[in-house]
């Protein structure tokens, strides 16, 4: 209950250039993994329904967060992926993470870059990933860029058209969020129950 007040806080204090570090963190900086990606993108949508916010400037604004932050993910990858890989945890930096997000790139390939941004922590991983093995850049670029455009606008539009058109949805704010916070985590929770039934 707390997290959806606090994303709405962070949003109205914060406003564009809160929203644009945040979704640029979370979209390749290893550190950006703990970060409300979905929900955020979807209040986001909503406050600019009701005017807080203009949608005009975020769906754009927010494209351009994901896609750059993916692609610095991938040339962190590239760089010093193999280097990551023998720090020690903290948290900050899961290695349980970059597994996930290994085994997601091994089993989907360059769909995992767009697939990725619908699953937390995978999402910021992915493109570390992509960058630690090799992936044309050409060819993550692509990607990138239907996955940064189909996330972002995708989460923003649903909130704004929602807030839009369902009289007094602020009442219905926290459930819906609640809602997509379960969604998003949903797909990390089936993949360790199938692997732990594996083992």
């Amino acid at each position: 209950m707390l997290l959806n007040f606090d994303i709405v806080e962070l949003i109205k204090t914060w406003g564009y250039i809160g929203l644009f570090f945040i979704v640029f963190a979370e979209s390749g900086l290893f550190f950006g993994f703990f970060l409300p990606g979905d929900s955020l993108l979807f209040t986001a949508g909503f406050l600019a329904s009701q005017n807080f916010l203009n949608i005009v400037v975020l769906v754009p604004l927010l494209i351009i967060a994901a896609i750059s932050g993916d692609s610095v993910g991938y040339w962190m990858g590239r760089r010093f992926g193999n280097w990551l890989m023998r720090q020690k945890e903290t948290f900050f930096f899961q290695k349980k993470y970059m597994t996930r997000a290994q085994e997601f790139y091994d089993k989907h390939g360059g769909k995992t870059i767009v697939m990725a941004r619908f699953v937390p922590a995978v999402r910021t991983f992915a493109p570390v990933v992509a960058g630690m093995a090799k992936m044309h850049y050409r060819t993550f670029l692509s990607f990138n860029i239907f996955g940064g455009i189909f996330w972002s606008a995708g989460m923003l539009l649903l909130g704004y058209f929602l807030g839009s058109l369902i009289p007094d949805i602020d009442k219905y704010l926290l459930p819906i969020v609640g809602v997509i916070i379960i969604v998003s985590v949903l797909p990390g929770v089936i993949h360790f129950i199938k692997e732990s039934k594996k083992k």
